[in-house]
């Protein structure tokens, strides 16, 4: 079990929450489901309702998009923010390479820590478009 405050010293190394103050991520650190899976483990499949996002705290994991590998992503890295962000379904599987942690924020309690802080949306977009742009490199 990860304690608040080493979710929220884990939160301030995330890219996606880099411009928000460290006391303000304990807000965060409250919402997040710590959520544990093994390896070969899927965390949702495409398809699937769009209705979380999760941070790799410890582990790896592979997301594929119609059955082709798209990425692998490690520790402090995040995934399923398109989703949360659209509420459409999800673009992809995530399987789990190894043994992995996360923690999971659900749409609903993302959403309203959007609206009281605006610098959450610079990060999503931030990490969208590395995304985008590392996609356009292929």
């Amino acid at each position: 079990m990860i304690s608040t405050v080493e979710r929220v010293l884990f939160l301030g190394g995330v890219e996606l929450f880099v411009d928000i103050p460290s006391e303000e991520l304990s807000g965060i650190a409250n919402i997040a489901e710590e959520v544990e899976l093994s390896t070969g483990q899927r965390v949702f499949a495409e398809g699937d309702p769009g209705d979380s996002m999760y941070l790799i705290v410890d582990g790896r994991v592979r997301i594929e998009v119609q059955e082709k590998t798209v990425a692998e992503l490690g520790t402090r890295q995040c995934f399923g923010e398109m989703a949360i962000l659209d509420n459409e379904q999800r673009s992809g599987t995530v399987t789990c390479l190894s043994d992995a942690v996360f923690l999971r924020i659900a749409q609903s309690d993302f959403l309203e820590i959007m609206m009281e802080k605006p610098e959450l949306s610079r990060g999503i977009i931030r990490v969208l478009v590395s995304r985008l742009r590392k996609s356009n490199q292929r």
